[in-house]
């Protein structure tokens, strides 16, 4: 047994409330190392010769990873404090006890060499996420390049490669005019990157966050973009760039006219002067990356932290948004965030909180500071496994349980998945234009739970290359998008919608064959249960024992195999189907 893999900690992703009364409790060990767990619980405080609260608990594997199986049960309780440890078995008969992070040959008898869960304090931590938005669909919009209200030459609107600089006059009114195009595409939440004052197309580096950019149009333009989004069922989110602004946001200016004598020293982290913001040379002051455009916000700094929180706060009562994306977000300490979450959630309770980080986020997210990231170890994960094919299948799916194994359950249905976005290269692009890979990526995506972000214009096929070139004019003209993708998407998307055993469902099977790149998935709600095959390699790989099950995706008889990068739903039906 590998006592170095087993892992338990009596905090908030280890041992958690999912409810009143009723509790999570998890253990690591190595994959395939354990052959049975039990818990075994009692009463801190309530002697066992007064009575005998011992309980004892199968647990399951919830999931494994590529190196680790993750062991989970689910227990009612009511008491002041439980003390619990785990007795782990191994094909080979060892038994280890294991309990406030010691391994111990005998049952522990002895409460303090347990672990220690208080009910109260777990249940007053319990994680509580904007029930509106589990498993949405998402659309990211970039304002600057979607849609415009003027007439823009095809010469100019469909130009690439595209630049930083290119102005294509998108807008705000323009993205209104297109609401029923993205809500008859199945999307739930437009996601938007910044709209407030910046001299960039991007709006990344902010010079004022109460006023829409005058070239996106206006706050009015705002509200009835989110009023008419609202009135189609759609929600609105919008992007908080709170770790940096642009060098004429009013306190920046105010330093840069004043220098040492400027009441806006601590909103920065300014090293000396004079300033040093030339192109090419490293800024005496902290920014965003090495960006001299967009220097850092202090927001260890009361008056700063002050302003951010106004900001964030306006916006949602101003025009009822219903969330932010947050830029750079794990460069902002966790006091700042906790407080946001607080003071924010006190103006509108249910608003999505969502954070932008490209590696593992665990400790964000405990249920006081963010609801959701950016997935990008799925991003990651689908970039390896199909634009690349350096990753197999098993890798994939181990890949994917890992953020399961490790994160708060409820949070499956929240993270935002995503492969690509207004930061990376378009998909088709890293497939090599491969639309068979395009279709398969799409798949994974919208089939599977969480909240798929689809990157504007991935479902006509937009073209694209690393930024900026991702950011190209939406292709409205009909002769230029792939109708084929965009009916593929619209397909996908009424299977989820309709079916929501695809992401609600319990798994009751579950595997994958390298050899043949397939994954099998098969689950069950209510009484009816659906089959996801996703297939990751060319050529062909048979299935017959499941030939003849209607395919939602196609609408007809399941054929017994499926082609090259291909995903099919299968559901069991009784009713003759067409071949």
């Amino acid at each position: 047994m590998e006592y170095a893999a087993i892992r338990h900690f009596a905090d908030r992703r280890y041992c958690y409330a999912i409810e009143k009364g009723r509790f999570l409790i998890r253990l690591e060990t190595k994959k395939e190392d354990a052959v049975r767990v039990t818990l075994h619980v009692q009463d801190k405080y309530l002697p066992l010769k007064y009575r005998d609260t011992r309980r004892a608990y199968g647990m399951d594997i919830a999931c494994s990873d590529n190196y680790l199986d993750y062991y989970e049960a689910v227990i009612d309780i009511d008491v002041v404090c439980l003390r619990y440890f785990f007795e782990i078995e191994d094909a080979a008969g060892e038994r280890t006890f294991y309990g406030n992070h010691g391994f111990y040959k005998e049952c522990i008898t002895d409460i303090d060499r347990m672990f220690d869960c208080p009910q109260n304090l777990r249940e007053e931590e319990i994680f509580e996420l904007p029930a509106w938005a589990r498993n949405k669909v998402v659309y990211q919009i970039f304002p600057s390049r979607f849609a415009s209200d003027q007439d823009i030459p095809d010469e100019v609107w469909y130009q690439a490669p595209i630049g930083h600089k290119a102005d294509l006059k998108g807008s705000l009114r323009g993205i209104i005019n297109r609401l029923e195009y993205i809500k008859e595409l199945g999307v739930d939440i437009i996601y938007m990157t910044p709209v407030f004052c910046s001299d960039s197309s991007h709006k990344y580096n902010i010079d004022d966050y109460y006023k829409i950019d005058p070239s996106f149009g206006t706050k009015e333009d705002l509200k009835e973009l989110v009023d008419k989004a609202h009135g189609l069922g759609m929600y609105v989110i919008l992007d908080g760039v709170f770790n940096h602004t642009g060098i004429d946001f009013f306190a920046f200016r105010d330093i840069r006219d004043k220098k040492e004598q400027s009441a806006y020293l601590d909103w920065y982290y300014i090293e000396e002067f004079p300033l040093i913001m030339e192109w090419g040379k490293k800024p005496n002051y902290k920014t965003f990356s090495y960006a001299g455009m967009m220097p850092k916000l202090n927001l260890q700094n009361k008056e700063t932290a002050d302003y951010v929180i106004d900001v964030a706060s306006y916006w949602i009562r101003e025009c009822d948004i219903d969330g932010w994306r947050l830029d750079v977000a794990d460069e902002i300490n966790h006091a700042f965030w906790k407080r946001f979450r607080r003071e924010v959630k006190a103006v509108k309770k249910d608003v999505l909180i969502t954070g932008e980080i490209w590696h593992f986020a665990g400790d964000f997210l405990e249920g006081d500071e963010w609801d959701s990231i950016m997935n990008y170890q799925f991003y990651y994960a689908v970039s390896d496994l199909v634009a690349l094919g350096s990753m197999s299948v098993s890798s994939f799916m181990g890949n994917l349980n890992f953020m399961k194994g490790n994160l708060n359950q409820a949070l499956e249905g929240y993270l935002w998945n995503f492969i690509d976005s207004h930061d990376t290269a378009r998909f088709l692009h890293s497939a090599g234009h491969d639309t068979g890979k395009h279709r398969l990526a799409a798949a994974l995506q919208l089939l599977l739970p969480g909240m798929p972000m689809i990157y504007y214009g991935d479902e006509t096929a937009l073209e694209g290359g690393p930024d900026p070139d991702c950011r190209r004019g939406m292709l409205w003209d009909e002769n230029r998008r792939n109708k084929e993708m965009l009916g593929y998407y619209q397909t996908l998307l009424k299977i989820r919608h309709e079916h929501p055993v695809l992401t609600e469902g319990e798994i009751l099977e579950q595997y994958t064959e390298d050899a043949d790149g397939l994954i099998y998935i098969k689950r069950s709600l209510k009484g009816q249960s659906v089959i996801l095959l996703f297939h990751a390699k060319e050529g062909e790989v048979s299935l017959p024992a499941l030939q003849g099950q209607r395919n939602l995706i196609s609408g007809r008889a399941f054929s017994g195999s499926l082609g090259g990068y291909e995903a099919a739903v299968l559901i069991d039906e009784k009713e003759p189907l067409q071949a």
